[in-house]
Protein backbone atom coordinates (compact mmCIF):
# COMPACT_ATOMS: atom_id res chain seq x y z
CA UNK A 1 0.00 0.00 0.00
CA UNK A 2 1.44 3.29 -0.71
CA UNK A 3 1.19 6.32 1.36
CA UNK A 4 -1.02 8.15 -0.76
CA UNK A 5 -3.70 4.44 -0.58
CA UNK A 6 -2.99 5.03 3.18
CA UNK A 7 -4.23 8.29 3.93
CA UNK A 8 -6.92 7.78 1.27
CA UNK A 9 -8.26 4.87 4.02
CA UNK A 10 -7.54 6.95 6.96
CA UNK A 11 -9.60 10.10 5.44
CA UNK A 12 -12.93 7.89 4.19
CA UNK A 13 -12.57 6.18 8.11
CA UNK A 14 -12.41 9.68 9.51
CA UNK A 15 -15.21 11.44 7.26
CA UNK A 16 -18.58 10.13 8.80
CA UNK A 17 -17.22 12.82 11.66
CA UNK A 18 -15.85 15.31 9.72
CA UNK A 19 -18.97 15.26 7.65
CA UNK A 20 -20.92 15.85 11.56
CA UNK A 21 -18.16 18.50 12.60
CA UNK A 22 -18.78 20.11 9.27
CA UNK A 23 -22.81 19.96 9.26
CA UNK A 24 -23.38 20.98 12.70
CA UNK A 25 -21.15 24.07 11.99
CA UNK A 26 -22.55 24.93 8.86
CA UNK A 27 -26.09 24.21 9.09
CA UNK A 28 -25.98 22.80 5.32
CA UNK A 29 -25.43 19.54 3.94
CA UNK A 30 -23.98 20.47 0.71
CA UNK A 31 -21.56 22.99 2.19
CA UNK A 32 -20.87 20.46 4.84
CA UNK A 33 -19.70 18.15 1.88
CA UNK A 34 -17.82 20.61 0.64
CA UNK A 35 -15.97 21.45 3.16
CA UNK A 36 -14.89 18.03 3.99
CA UNK A 37 -13.98 17.69 0.27
CA UNK A 38 -11.71 21.19 0.64
CA UNK A 39 -9.90 19.23 3.42
CA UNK A 40 -9.57 16.54 1.35
CA UNK A 41 -7.39 18.46 -0.70
CA UNK A 42 -5.38 19.96 1.49
CA UNK A 43 -5.00 16.84 3.30
CA UNK A 44 -3.60 15.06 0.19
CA UNK A 45 -1.05 18.03 -0.49
CA UNK A 46 0.41 17.52 3.67
CA UNK A 47 3.00 15.58 5.01
CA UNK A 48 1.34 13.64 7.31
CA UNK A 49 4.63 11.86 8.20
CA UNK A 50 4.61 13.31 11.49
CA UNK A 51 1.08 13.25 12.53
CA UNK A 52 0.25 11.34 16.18
CA UNK A 53 -3.73 12.07 16.17
CA UNK A 54 -5.27 11.58 12.62
CA UNK A 55 -8.57 11.79 13.67
CA UNK A 56 -7.89 15.23 15.66
CA UNK A 57 -6.12 16.65 12.80
CA UNK A 58 -8.53 15.78 10.41
CA UNK A 59 -11.13 17.65 12.82
CA UNK A 60 -9.17 20.54 13.28
CA UNK A 61 -8.65 20.98 9.02
CA UNK A 62 -12.46 20.67 8.37
CA UNK A 63 -13.18 22.87 11.76
CA UNK A 64 -10.88 25.81 9.91
CA UNK A 65 -12.34 25.05 6.51
CA UNK A 66 -15.73 25.53 7.84
CA UNK A 67 -15.02 28.64 9.75
CA UNK A 68 -13.50 30.39 7.18
CA UNK A 69 -17.12 29.34 5.09
CA UNK A 70 -18.81 30.59 7.93
CA UNK A 71 -17.19 33.76 8.30
CA UNK A 72 -17.20 34.35 4.37
CA UNK A 73 -21.00 33.79 4.99
CA UNK A 74 -21.79 36.88 7.28
CA UNK A 75 -19.92 38.95 5.34
CA UNK A 76 -22.87 39.02 2.88
CA UNK A 77 -25.53 40.62 4.67
CA UNK A 78 -27.30 41.67 1.88
CA UNK A 79 -27.73 37.57 1.33
CA UNK A 80 -29.33 37.26 4.50
CA UNK A 81 -33.23 36.22 4.88
CA UNK A 82 -35.77 37.07 7.72
CA UNK A 83 -36.00 33.35 8.26
CA UNK A 84 -33.50 30.51 7.51
CA UNK A 85 -33.91 27.42 8.74
CA UNK A 86 -30.63 24.66 8.37
CA UNK A 87 -30.78 22.02 5.52
CA UNK A 88 -33.31 19.16 7.41
CA UNK A 89 -31.95 15.36 7.52
CA UNK A 90 -34.75 13.33 6.60
CA UNK A 91 -35.54 9.83 7.22
CA UNK A 92 -38.47 7.50 6.99
CA UNK A 93 -40.53 7.50 9.99
CA UNK A 94 -39.71 3.78 10.52
CA UNK A 95 -36.12 4.43 11.32
CA UNK A 96 -33.23 6.43 10.25
CA UNK A 97 -30.01 5.78 7.90
CA UNK A 98 -27.11 4.77 9.53
CA UNK A 99 -25.01 7.43 8.21
CA UNK A 100 -27.73 9.90 8.98
CA UNK A 101 -27.30 8.50 12.90
CA UNK A 102 -23.51 9.46 12.58
CA UNK A 103 -24.47 12.65 11.51
CA UNK A 104 -26.98 13.94 14.00
CA UNK A 105 -25.76 11.39 17.43
CA UNK A 106 -26.71 14.00 20.05
CA UNK A 107 -30.08 14.71 19.06
CA UNK A 108 -28.98 17.72 16.39
CA UNK A 109 -32.77 18.81 15.94
CA UNK A 110 -32.97 21.75 14.03
CA UNK A 111 -34.21 23.94 17.07
CA UNK A 112 -30.72 23.67 17.97
CA UNK A 113 -29.14 24.33 14.61
CA UNK A 114 -31.25 27.46 14.50
CA UNK A 115 -29.86 28.73 17.85
CA UNK A 116 -26.46 27.62 16.72
CA UNK A 117 -27.19 30.32 13.66
CA UNK A 118 -27.35 32.72 15.82
CA UNK A 119 -23.52 32.72 17.14
CA UNK A 120 -20.30 34.17 16.14
CA UNK A 121 -18.56 31.95 13.93
CA UNK A 122 -15.92 31.61 16.82
CA UNK A 123 -18.33 30.98 19.33
CA UNK A 124 -20.40 28.27 17.24
CA UNK A 125 -16.83 26.47 16.14
CA UNK A 126 -15.78 26.59 20.27
CA UNK A 127 -19.11 24.89 20.83
CA UNK A 128 -19.25 22.54 18.60
CA UNK A 129 -15.59 21.81 18.73
CA UNK A 130 -15.50 21.51 22.57
CA UNK A 131 -19.29 20.54 24.27
CA UNK A 132 -20.20 18.48 20.80
CA UNK A 133 -16.78 16.46 20.00
CA UNK A 134 -14.48 16.90 23.27
CA UNK A 135 -12.37 18.97 21.52
CA UNK A 136 -9.46 20.58 24.38
CA UNK A 137 -9.53 23.78 24.05
CA UNK A 138 -5.83 24.64 23.39
CA UNK A 139 -6.06 23.01 20.20
CA UNK A 140 -9.64 25.21 19.33
CA UNK A 141 -7.09 28.06 20.45
CA UNK A 142 -4.94 27.39 17.66
CA UNK A 143 -7.89 27.82 14.84
CA UNK A 144 -9.81 30.53 16.52
CA UNK A 145 -6.31 32.40 17.05
CA UNK A 146 -6.69 33.44 20.72
CA UNK A 147 -6.05 32.15 24.35
CA UNK A 148 -7.17 28.72 25.56
CA UNK A 149 -9.19 30.95 28.15
CA UNK A 150 -10.27 33.20 25.58
CA UNK A 151 -11.53 30.65 24.01
CA UNK A 152 -13.36 28.53 26.78
CA UNK A 153 -14.90 32.41 27.06
CA UNK A 154 -16.54 31.80 23.68
CA UNK A 155 -18.03 28.34 24.28
CA UNK A 156 -19.26 29.44 27.56
CA UNK A 157 -21.19 32.44 26.16
CA UNK A 158 -22.18 29.85 23.50
CA UNK A 159 -23.12 27.36 26.09
CA UNK A 160 -25.40 29.70 27.76
CA UNK A 161 -27.11 30.62 24.68
CA UNK A 162 -28.05 27.84 23.77
CA UNK A 163 -29.07 26.63 26.89
CA UNK A 164 -31.55 29.69 27.57
CA UNK A 165 -32.98 29.59 23.93
CA UNK A 166 -32.96 25.61 22.40
CA UNK A 167 -35.95 23.59 24.03
CA UNK A 168 -34.51 19.67 24.72
CA UNK A 169 -36.82 18.03 23.47
CA UNK A 170 -38.91 14.58 24.36
CA UNK A 171 -36.52 11.87 23.59
CA UNK A 172 -39.50 8.82 23.59
CA UNK A 173 -40.53 9.20 20.13
CA UNK A 174 -44.13 7.45 20.60
CA UNK A 175 -44.78 10.58 22.50
CA UNK A 176 -43.59 13.05 19.61
CA UNK A 177 -45.81 11.18 17.24
CA UNK A 178 -49.06 11.06 19.30
CA UNK A 179 -48.91 14.99 19.69
CA UNK A 180 -47.48 15.59 16.47
CA UNK A 181 -50.44 13.55 14.80
CA UNK A 182 -52.79 14.94 17.02
CA UNK A 183 -51.57 18.64 15.83
CA UNK A 184 -51.93 17.45 12.44
CA UNK A 185 -55.80 15.55 12.90
CA UNK A 186 -56.65 19.04 14.00
CA UNK A 187 -55.51 21.37 11.30
CA UNK A 188 -56.91 19.05 8.61
CA UNK A 189 -60.25 19.13 10.54
CA UNK A 190 -59.81 23.07 11.10
CA UNK A 191 -60.83 22.11 14.79
CA UNK A 192 -58.61 25.38 16.39
CA UNK A 193 -59.27 24.17 20.08
CA UNK A 194 -57.64 20.67 19.38
CA UNK A 195 -54.75 22.57 18.14
CA UNK A 196 -54.30 25.06 20.83
CA UNK A 197 -54.27 21.97 23.11
CA UNK A 198 -51.67 20.80 21.94
CA UNK A 199 -49.10 23.78 21.87
CA UNK A 200 -47.17 24.81 24.08
CA UNK A 201 -48.38 28.80 25.02
CA UNK A 202 -44.94 30.07 24.20
CA UNK A 203 -44.66 28.03 21.08
CA UNK A 204 -42.96 29.22 18.34
CA UNK A 205 -43.39 28.51 15.05
CA UNK A 206 -40.48 29.57 12.05
CA UNK A 207 -41.43 29.03 8.17
CA UNK A 208 -38.50 29.63 5.66
CA UNK A 209 -40.01 30.28 2.22
CA UNK A 210 -36.70 31.32 0.58
CA UNK A 211 -36.70 34.59 -1.70
CA UNK A 212 -40.52 34.38 -2.08
CA UNK A 213 -41.00 37.24 0.24
CA UNK A 214 -43.80 34.75 2.65
CA UNK A 215 -41.21 33.85 5.63
CA UNK A 216 -42.09 34.28 9.00
CA UNK A 217 -41.51 33.57 12.62
CA UNK A 218 -44.60 34.15 15.10
CA UNK A 219 -44.72 33.16 18.75
CA UNK A 220 -47.75 32.29 21.01
CA UNK A 221 -50.72 28.96 20.61
CA UNK A 222 -53.50 31.16 19.42
CA UNK A 223 -51.43 32.27 16.53
CA UNK A 224 -49.45 29.28 15.45
CA UNK A 225 -52.80 27.74 15.99
CA UNK A 226 -54.61 30.18 13.11
CA UNK A 227 -51.52 29.39 10.75
CA UNK A 228 -52.05 25.90 11.49
CA UNK A 229 -55.53 26.08 10.33
CA UNK A 230 -54.92 28.32 7.18
CA UNK A 231 -52.57 25.29 6.13
CA UNK A 232 -55.00 22.67 6.55
CA UNK A 233 -57.32 23.95 4.23
CA UNK A 234 -54.98 23.69 1.17
CA UNK A 235 -55.47 20.00 1.67
CA UNK A 236 -51.80 19.21 1.58
CA UNK A 237 -50.62 15.07 1.21
CA UNK A 238 -49.03 14.44 4.04
CA UNK A 239 -46.27 11.71 5.29
CA UNK A 240 -44.56 10.88 8.32
CA UNK A 241 -41.15 11.32 8.83
CA UNK A 242 -38.18 11.83 10.86
CA UNK A 243 -36.53 15.23 10.76
CA UNK A 244 -33.25 15.24 12.00
CA UNK A 245 -33.95 12.38 14.49
CA UNK A 246 -37.00 13.52 15.46
CA UNK A 247 -40.97 13.11 14.64
CA UNK A 248 -42.02 15.61 11.62
CA UNK A 249 -43.85 15.63 8.28
CA UNK A 250 -43.27 15.87 4.73
CA UNK A 251 -46.54 17.01 2.63
CA UNK A 252 -47.01 17.60 -1.39
CA UNK A 253 -49.39 19.88 -3.47
CA UNK A 254 -50.37 18.23 -6.98
CA UNK A 255 -48.34 15.34 -6.33
CA UNK A 256 -44.92 17.80 -5.71
CA UNK A 257 -42.95 18.06 -2.86
CA UNK A 258 -44.40 21.17 -1.04
CA UNK A 259 -42.17 21.52 2.56
CA UNK A 260 -40.97 19.81 5.41
CA UNK A 261 -41.74 20.61 8.59
CA UNK A 262 -40.05 19.63 12.23
CA UNK A 263 -41.64 19.50 15.22
CA UNK A 264 -40.21 19.93 18.96
CA UNK A 265 -41.87 18.25 21.52
CA UNK A 266 -41.50 18.81 25.25
CA UNK A 267 -43.36 17.57 27.89
CA UNK A 268 -46.06 16.25 25.42
CA UNK A 269 -46.52 19.70 23.97
CA UNK A 270 -45.30 21.33 20.88
CA UNK A 271 -42.91 24.13 21.78
CA UNK A 272 -41.25 24.53 18.49
CA UNK A 273 -42.29 23.95 14.77
CA UNK A 274 -39.86 24.70 11.79
CA UNK A 275 -41.04 24.67 8.16
CA UNK A 276 -38.64 24.52 5.15
CA UNK A 277 -41.19 25.83 2.57
CA UNK A 278 -38.69 27.50 0.16
CA UNK A 279 -39.87 25.65 -3.43
CA UNK A 280 -36.43 25.96 -4.51
CA UNK A 281 -34.60 24.33 -1.52
CA UNK A 282 -37.34 21.85 -1.50
CA UNK A 283 -37.67 20.80 -4.85
CA UNK A 284 -33.65 19.82 -4.00
CA UNK A 285 -34.22 17.43 -1.35
CA UNK A 286 -33.55 13.54 -2.38
CA UNK A 287 -37.09 12.34 -0.74
CA UNK A 288 -37.21 9.15 -2.67
CA UNK A 289 -36.67 7.18 0.44
CA UNK A 290 -39.80 8.18 1.83
CA UNK A 291 -41.25 6.35 -1.36
CA UNK A 292 -43.40 3.26 -0.22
Amino acid sequence: MTDQQWLVERFEEHRPRLRAVAYRMLGSLTEADDAVQDAWLRVSRADTSNIENMGGWLTTIVARVALNMLRSRTARPLELLDVHLPDPVIDRADGMDPEHEALLADSIGLALLVVLDALSPAERLAFVLHDMFAVPFDEIAAIVDRSPEATRQLASRARRRVQATAPVPDADLDTQWRVVDAFLAAARDGDFAALVEVLDPDVVLRADAGLTGLSHCVRGATTVASQASMWGRMRLDLRRALVNGAAGVVSERDGEPFSVGAFTIKNGKIVECDFLVDPERVAQLDLQLLQD
